[in-house]
């Protein structure tokens, strides 16, 4: 991110600068350096009003998910998935504690708790660098791993849906529907990518004696807690039929997508209190104590919002946003696109702050707004992708792997097909 702010800033003064030189006073317009100095100083403030805005939303589903995370509610979709994952991964023992970690990873992404998620993901790269017998190069199950989490399937985009409240739109979980399709599309071609790419290059061979059972951890005083903690998995049956569902929403969500957003937060407040309640969860109290954590959350984010904000305002108010994407977006614009949504496709892989920032700026600029088809596209590729190179960064970097072999390759081709799903998404339930 270092290097993507110093071009953006160097790139809008120099462009800035070169106008400046040629502007012509008596002409009557506002001196280039003018325009870019006043950018600065609007985008600044208006980051902290944008973040201040989103402290009540923030806080409203953070303390949501909070009720449904101590009802349980993550551990019910670890114990339902758990029979896909020991298929996907059949080089990591079924009762090894990096698959609970998996799992319990991956379940966090699915309901938006990126928070518990990250965490989860940390543990469970390292139980997996357990399994290397090359330290430092990245093993076929890390490599899946990280191309499944950089494009998880989401289920709740919170986050997204919070921004779009604040912003003002009138439906705000409109986008719930376009980001199922996008998400199952990225994941899906993240596994087949990851292995695929697996055959060319070498892997690190397997720990001998890895796959050591669950009684003899036990018997030997180290029973694999993480991997048990979520309770036992249902039969594969079960989470067969519920992959199986969960394919079928998509041309539910195409074909009454529409008409069902409107109930879907107050169905959310509903289902959410209401299995809390079940789970003899206090939820008044386990509600506020989430919401505590949204507004330190929206709070958090200002200086992120503020430095994305002004770099971005800088490359439009000197002309250099419109030169580029004014180039691009004549071939992607007809293909469902549009130039105003380019930054944000670009951005998303690399920088979680400067996409949320570019998605912020552009629901709430009067000329596109929350429920335009770019708004609901930008909105879509939000909450529908992770930023890769941090995932990269954070994972390997937690267990120092340096060769991450085609970990990249398979998460960028994630990530690629993640924008193509959302547009089409888009295009089918919004149109243009």
């Amino acid at each position: 991110m270092n290097t993507i702010l110093l071009v953006m800033v160097s790139a809008a003064f120099v462009f800035a600068g070169w106008h400046q030189l040629v502007w012509d006073p008596a002409a009557g317009t506002t001196a280039p350096m003018e325009l870019l100095s006043t950018a600065i100083i609007e985008a600044a403030s208006g980051a902290v009003t944008l973040a201040i805005g989103l402290v009540g939303v923030m806080t409203l589903f953070l303390g949501l998910m909070k009720v449904a995370e101590a009802g349980g509610m993550l551990r019910l979709l670890a114990r339902l998935i758990r029979p896909l994952m020991v298929r996907l991964f059949p080089d990591v023992p079924a009762d090894h504690p990096a698959m609970g970690a998996m799992i319990l990873n991956l379940s966090a992404n699915a309901l938006g708790l990126g928070n518990a998620a990250t965490p989860f993901g940390i543990r469970a790269m390292q139980e997996l660098d357990k399994l290397n017998a090359q330290p430092g190069t990245a093993t076929n199950a890390m490599v899946l791993f990280l191309a499944i989490n950089t494009s998880s399937v989401t289920l709740l985009p919170t986050g997204v849906i919070a921004l779009r409240a604040a912003a003002g739109s009138s439906d705000p979980a409109a986008i719930l529907p376009t980001t199922l399709i996008a998400t199952i599309g990225s994941t899906t071609v993240a596994i087949l990518a990851a292995k695929l790419y697996s055959r060319w290059t070498a892997a690190p061979p397997p720990v001998a004696g890895s796959a050591v059972s669950a009684t003899d951890k036990a018997d030997n005083g180290a029973a694999p807690a993480a991997a048990m903690e979520e309770g036992e998995p249902f039969p594969l049956w079960v989470s067969v039929l519920a992959l199986v569902g969960l394919v079928g929403l998509v041309p539910v969500a195409v074909l009454y997508g529409q008409a069902l957003s409107p109930w879907i937060i107050p169905g959310l407040m509903v289902l959410f209190l209401g299995f809390g309640a079940m789970r003899r969860v206090r939820v008044y109290e386990v509600m506020v104590e989430g919401g505590r954590e949204g507004f330190q959350v929206a709070l958090r984010i200002i200086p992120y919002m503020v430095v994305i904000l002004v770099g971005v305002a800088m490359l439009r108010a000197s002309g250099v946003l419109d030169l580029l994407v004014g180039a691009l977006g004549r071939f992607t614009a007809p293909l469902g696109l549009p130039a105003e949504a380019l930054p944000m496709a670009l951005m998303r892989p690399l920088s979680g702050s400067g996409a949320y920032g570019i998605v912020a700026s552009l629901l709430n600029d009067p000329a596109v707004g929350p429920d335009s088809y770019t708004g609901l596209l930008v909105s879509t590729l939000q909450g529908s992708t992770e930023t890769t190179f941090y995932v990269l960064a954070v994972y390997f970097g937690a267990v120092q792997v340096k060769r991450i072999r085609h970990a990249m390759a398979a998460a960028l081709t994630a990530d690629l097909a993640g924008v193509v799903c959302a547009v089409l998404a888009c295009l089918v339930l919004f149109g243009r």
